[in-house]
């Protein structure tokens, strides 16, 4: 949430008619697609479920929303109370009393409307237990007749940072009004807010609307008898929920909830009387111009006034707002904007709000008129707002997050998006699905971006899903008999790495090895903030213990930079096999996703044998196989695991021994490979020590629901009878006898046809000059003949040579030779996504100029490469796709590729 200005016209042009113009039908700007295209109780079902993403506190047992936690829990420890709950806001954490007051009202006032709506779809727990966590809040906020707090939440303070809920770390100040410090508008909100839900708690819980009742009363004898604005005492609000129309229409509003549920006419004669004092245009009539908001209340409070008293006022005054949004205002030239798609756009400032606002009043409206023509243009216009919303619009997108066409993916949202850095641009994409939110919604013409940095069209609020959720429970029973909402929602997300060290090598030596680590907190599922982090760090010291030393000889010391880590001597780990680990632990170190410098903490650490010794050897070092080379940017390595208060959290562990602390479920299966074969995907996997069996699930669809293919003990899996050109997704679990572990990270591979091998004039001969494939190097030979007539420039052509890295290091290129000059050659290495069967890496040899032509029935001479890992680490070149161990002189190779320009010219890619 930003900034929510609020414009209203105030001024009209002509005198106006009193009753829809008979001959001004109204007609919505293109075609209606069938209003019974739209699945309402799945709508509905997510609408309501935005709230449940929304909530701050100590959240319930049965929270659906797999990436919220507890948040919030100091909230009104700087006043002595607890203010705990509620809703957020928008796509901040300020918690604003009046737009959640008036949203909470709305709520309620939809199940007074339309409670069989909910019933239907199987939605009015859903409904109830969100109101009832309003209230709750409400009543807390309540703490003595004559004083409520308003805000938790400074708002510059708060939009300053942008990441989840769960680790804010700001000061929240509380805000409220008093005697003294008056707020009529918000009092009588909160009073509305608790008495329309009276209403609907009365039939289930007779005690807890009593309760809301009585907080309700009060509330509102405060707003009455201490008036003044709520955003003249809590001035922070100003620029954000400041109260435009005043306190005379939430004093009605609230008085009007209150006689609907007392039935006590003082409070319905305290609604008239309020009446007097809204404000009026030139021509003394009440505004019409705008609709039901948080801020101004008298649109709502006429049409039940007018539903309840009969009085001409009250029901002219809503004719001509209802006028304003459909036919026009007779006489004058009054009618609100139309996009060319058919939406009615009041504001551009969630403009979609706005006209959900407006169709859900028009749907109240259309029950109650009695006159036909008046009765159908309403309720005409209220389904042509919510099918535009839904998908029936000119880019035929549905603007509620999660549901239907093409929607929206990147709503100004913190805590959805899920950044760790503090930024929206990380992660490029939202980490979770805000489903059944409402976004601001087009301009004027149609168009939208979605863009998480548009807080005008794309942000949410609690404030937008309000009158949307009570105008989708009148769809469902108009149109949506029958239907029901998912079976399985929400979906369970597939959960990314959120705890885990990036390391680099910092410097080595005869006798040591130096790393740079940087641990990782980048939790989401839900975020969470810890001083209980720690890792190992697995060493082989077979060496030693040949060269006649123990782990008591070698050292490990903290030097260099270090953000709050300390390191323990070397720990027996299987002793028998001499595997020894170093803990090194932060505890007391807070770690949280909530910036560059708060997310992750760097530590470097020197593991050093006695000086002038000279067996150190990293190459056996459970946990130095894949650390980054010195001078390379860290990267995240999944032999380092990661601990959280002793519980396994991330990474492998060395076979043998035994896991530090009690038996946990395994860590997730990493470095899952999806290759595509012709009806085939073949899948492999890193082995995980402990683990009983492995379980393969597959989807059709991105993200899941994942369907289970098998259980093995193994780390490879052929799937079999796939359709060629169909994507697949897959995800690995990990069982032990604890339990089943996360999925691990979603690959995915399409399988195809084979194709032919590409020939022509120009043609590669190869040969290998190692036949040792377990090596640290790649030594291939090549050699281009060309067959055609016309002489061709090297310069033009490239060769590629198919292998997998076997550990994804650094390599280097050597040319040892070349007839046309190894000055004239480059080599470079460029990795395949999606990796395909016996390749994730291939070398690209490329000519400059100086190499020259290759003649007509010519070919370029002999070509000797020679590849390596800058740490010199073996390959495995025994599956490698263009290796060949008995090829050891020249001879057509169509496992070799030649590109001329961008055009394959030569070979058959893997």
């Amino acid at each position: 949430m930003i900034k929510r200005y609020r414009k209203q016209g105030l001024v009209f042009s002509l005198l106006f008619t009193l009753t829809f113009c008979s001959n001004a039908a109204f007609q919505p700007a293109i075609a209606e697609a069938a209003a019974g295209d739209y699945n309402y109780a799945e709508v509905l079902q997510k609408s309501i479920y935005f709230y449940e993403t929304q909530r701050s506190g100590e959240l319930p047992d049965n929270n659906r929303v797999e990436w919220r936690g507890d948040s919030g829990l100091l909230d009104g420890a700087d006043v002595g109370h607890d203010l705990t709950g509620g809703w957020y806001d928008a796509g901040d954490h300020v918690k604003f009393g009046l737009p959640m007051a008036y949203s909470t009202t709305m709520l309620a006032w939809s199940v007074y409307e339309y409670k069989q709506g909910y019933e239907g779809s199987g939605q009015l727990e859903e409904i109830l237990d969100n109101i009832r966590w309003a209230t709750d809040y409400f009543v807390k906020a309540h703490t003595a007749p004559n004083e409520l707090w308003g805000q938790v939440g400074n708002g510059t303070t708060d939009h300053n940072w942008w990441g989840p809920a769960e680790v804010m770390q700001m000061q929240r100040p509380s805000y409220k009004i008093d005697a003294t410090h008056p707020g009529s508008d918000l009092a009588a909100e909160t009073a509305a807010a608790l008495a329309s839900a009276s209403i609907i708690f009365r039939d289930t819980d007779a005690v807890y609307a009593d309760k809301l009742l009585l907080h309700a009363k009060q509330l509102y004898n405060f707003a009455d008898t201490y008036r003044g604005s709520y955003s003249d005492s809590i001035t922070d609000v100003k620029q954000y929920y400041n109260s435009w129309s005043g306190y005379a229409d939430e004093l009605s509003w609230g008085a009007v909830w209150l006689y609907l549920a007392t039935n006590d006419q003082q409070y319905l004669n305290k609604a008239i009387a309020a009446s007097d004092q809204w404000g009026t245009n030139q021509a003394g009539n009440w505004g019409y111009q705008w609709t039901q908001s948080w801020d101004d209340k008298h649109y709502g409070a006429q049409l039940l006034l007018a539903r309840i008293t009969g009085q001409t006022k009250f029901i002219q005054s809503t004719e001509r707002n209802m006028q304003y949004w459909t036919t026009g205002v007779g006489g004058t030239s009054d009618r609100v904007a139309y996009t060319p798609g058919g939406l009615a756009h009041l504001d551009q400032w969630g403009a979609l709000r706005y006209a959900a606002n407006q169709a859900f009043m028009a749907f109240v409206y259309s029950d109650w008129v009695s006159d036909p023509v008046k009765k159908d243009t309403a309720r005409s216009f209220a389904e042509r707002q919510i099918t535009y919303m839904l998908g029936d619009n000119p880019r035929n997108s549905s603007y509620v997050i999660g549901f239907g066409n093409n929607s929206p993916q990147h709503p100004h949202h913190r805590t959805s998006h899920g950044s760790w850095n503090d930024s929206q641009s990380v992660p490029v994409n939202h980490r979770h699905v805000l489903y059944g939110a409402l976004v601001g919604g087009p301009s004027k013409t149609d168009s939208y971006t979605d863009s998480i940095n548009d807080y005008v069209s794309n942000e949410v609020a609690t404030d937008y899903n309000a009158a949307f959720t009570g105008a989708i429970a009148k769809m469902v029973l108009l149109h949506g008999q029958g239907q029901q909402p998912l079976a399985q929602f929400p979906p369970a997300e597939t959960r990314e790495d959120e705890m885990f060290v990036e390391a680099s090598v910092n410097a080595s030596g005869s006798n040591f090895v130096e790393i740079r680590a940087l641990l990782n907190n980048r939790t989401g599922w839900p975020a969470r903030a810890s001083k209980e982090m720690s890792f190992n760090y697995y060493v082989d010291l077979s060496e030693a213990i040949a060269a006649g030393y123990g782990p008591e000889d070698i050292t490990v010391t903290a030097g260099g930079y270090n953000q709050g880590g300390t390191v323990s001597a070397l720990q027996p780990y299987d002793a028998a096999n001499h595997i020894y680990y170093t803990k090194v632990d932060f505890t007391g170190t807070l770690i949280y996703p909530g910036g560059q410098s708060a997310h992750r903490k760097e530590i470097q650490f020197r593991i050093a044998a006695p000086l002038n010794s000279n067996f150190w050897n990293n190459a056996n070092d459970f946990s130095f196989q894949g650390v980054a080379a010195q001078g390379v940017t860290p990267v995240k390595t999944a032999n380092i695991p990661v601990f959280e208060a002793g519980v396994h959290m991330y990474g492998e562990l060395p076979a043998g021994g035994g896991q530090p602390g009690e038996p946990q479920v395994p860590a997730r299966p990493t470095n899952v490979q999806a290759v595509a074969g012709n009806g085939t995907v073949h899948l492999t996997w890193n082995a995980i020590s402990g683990v009983s069996e492995y379980t393969v699930k597959r989807s059709e669809v991105s993200g899941g629901p994942y369907t289970v293919l098998e259980n093995v003990t193994g780390t490879d899996y052929m799937d079999s009878g796939r359709v060629n050109g169909t994507t697949y997704y897959y995800v690995i679990t990990a069982t032990n006898s604890v339990g089943e572990s996360l999925p691990s990270i979603q690959v995915s591979a399409k399988p195809q046809e084979p194709t032919q091998p590409t020939t022509g004039n120009l043609k590669v001969q190869y040969r290998t000059n190692d036949t040792n494939a377990s090596d640290g190097q790649l030594r291939p030979q090549f050699r281009i003949m060309n067959t055609g007539t016309e002489s061709v420039a090297l310069s033009g052509l490239k060769l590629r040579y198919y292998f997998t890295v076997d550990g994804d290091k650094p390599q280097q290129f050597h040319c040892d030779y070349a007839v046309v000059g190894s000055g004239n050659l480059s080599g470079s290495f460029v990795k395949l996504n999606p990796a395909s069967t016996g390749a994730d890496y291939y070398l690209e040899i490329s000519f400059g100029a100086g190499a020259g032509s290759i003649a007509p029935g010519g070919d370029s001479g002999e070509i000797q490469a020679r590849t390596n890992k800058t740490d010199w680490t073996a390959y495995n070149e025994t599956d490698d796709y263009s290796y060949s161990a008995v090829q050891q002189t020249f001879a057509d190779w169509n496992k070799v590729t030649l590109y001329q320009g961008e055009t394959l010219v030569w070979g058959l890619e893997p």
